[in-house]
């Protein structure tokens, strides 16, 4: 997929922007705060209906707009626009997504518009915090299937409900009577995340382990193993799994006022030859391993519709040795289009700064660089 034209309106620091990309890779160049991540941040809204780093809307919005605009028309593909507010501005003002003009839900945007992102944030991704490798892996399951989203947010609604509710009844304010209801969407919504998620990972161990051979020959095989805290007993379906635990942690979950089974709480390991990587990994092992599952991506989105998505690198190159700089050069250099963002260009390889369109980030305007 190819972003042809970008149209920003009181979007962080681009109080208004109009941009043509040309195919290829496109290397944003700006100092540090001056808005080159958030050029990449617009991107990803467009992509997933949210930031990958903020944790509300609200903090998209410039500091003297009301709300805040972001448009990409792709190619091939649809026009995506998504408008977002600040929270006690115009009454009438609120989030609402458009494809091709069409109000849609946030949700239908992940399988319209397939990225990969690489941010630095990912560089936690081995021994970081799990809901990072969830992240991850839903961003995937989104990308693939069409009620992925969807689901996702409907699961995520019904655990915040139940929780609730489960408070409500450990204070005596509400009775076991209404668990149930919880108790179906949690089986059933959640079951289809547990498969969705398998199917996911198993799709990716061939391109995982492909590309980190290709990256590190000789370090092991890597794989990616999904850590459950329902698992599948013989003959058991996910759903099975998670009724069973429900079960058997009920008089746990009320003492604890929340729920404490199902995918929202399970995990990802990166192992090597078998090994959890995060127990002994160097971190050139652990970028190595992250840079191998950032290709992996490209791999397993392209598979959906023969379409590559688009790769989003955000100041990363900086964390990477000559090697794996190297690596990563090869797999720009064989997509459509790429958005590469850097402090200096001193940091990315010669043949792909020559290979790209460079752009200079000077307050909040986009310019051509040389």
């Amino acid at each position: 997929m190819i972003v042809r034209h970008l149209s920003l309106a009181g979007y962080r620091s681009y109080a208004s922007l109009e941009v043509d990309f040309p195919p290829g890779p496109q290397v944003i160049v700006g100092a540090n705060a001056a808005g080159k991540t958030n050029l990449v941040e617009s991107i990803v809204v467009c992509s997933r209906g949210r930031s990958h780093r903020a944790s509300v809307d609200a903090e998209l919005v410039g500091w003297s707009a009301g709300l805040a605009r972001v448009e990409a028309t792709l190619d091939p593909g649809p026009v995506i626009e998504v408008v977002l507010a600040k929270p006690g501005g115009d009454p009438g003002a609120r989030k609402r997504v458009r494809i091709n003009g069409v109000p849609r839900r946030t949700t239908a945007l992940p399988s319209a518009f397939r990225t990969v992102l690489f941010a630095p944030e990912e560089m936690l991704l081995v021994v970081g915090a799990p809901g990072l490798r969830r992240e991850t892996i839903d961003t995937l399951v989104a990308g693939r299937e069409p009620e992925g989203a969807s689901v996702l947010a409907t699961y995520a609604r019904a655990i915040t409900q139940r929780n609730t509710l489960l408070r409500r009844i450990r204070e005596e304010q509400a009775s076991r009577d209404e668990l149930p209801f919880w108790d179906r969407v949690v089986v059933t919504e959640g079951g289809r995340i547990v498969r969705w998620r398998q199917e996911t990972l198993a799709a990716l161990a061939g391109p995982l382990a492909d590309a980190h051979a290709e990256i590190a020959p000789g370090e092991g095989r890597l794989t990616l193993e999904l850590v459950t805290n329902a698992p599948a007993g013989p003959g058991e379906e996910p759903e099975d799994a998670l009724r069973r635990r429900l079960a058997e942690t009920a008089e746990k979950e009320l003492w604890n006022g929340a729920t404490l089974i199902g995918p929202h709480r399970d995990d990802l390991v990166f192992r090597l030859d078998g090994r959890d990587l995060a127990g002994f990994a160097s971190r050139g092992q652990q970028r190595t391993a992250i840079l191998a599952l950032k290709l992996a991506e490209l791999e397993v989105l392209r598979e959906v519709d023969g379409r590559p998505p688009l790769l989003l690198l955000d100041d990363v190159f900086s964390e990477l040795d000559p090697d794996r700089r190297a690596h990563l050069v090869r797999r720009i250099g064989a997509l459509p289009q790429a958005f590469v963002t850097t402090t200096t260009l001193d940091d990315l390889d010669p043949a792909l700064v020559a290979a790209s369109t460079a752009w200079r980030v000077v307050d909040g305007r986009l310019e051509r660089a040389g």
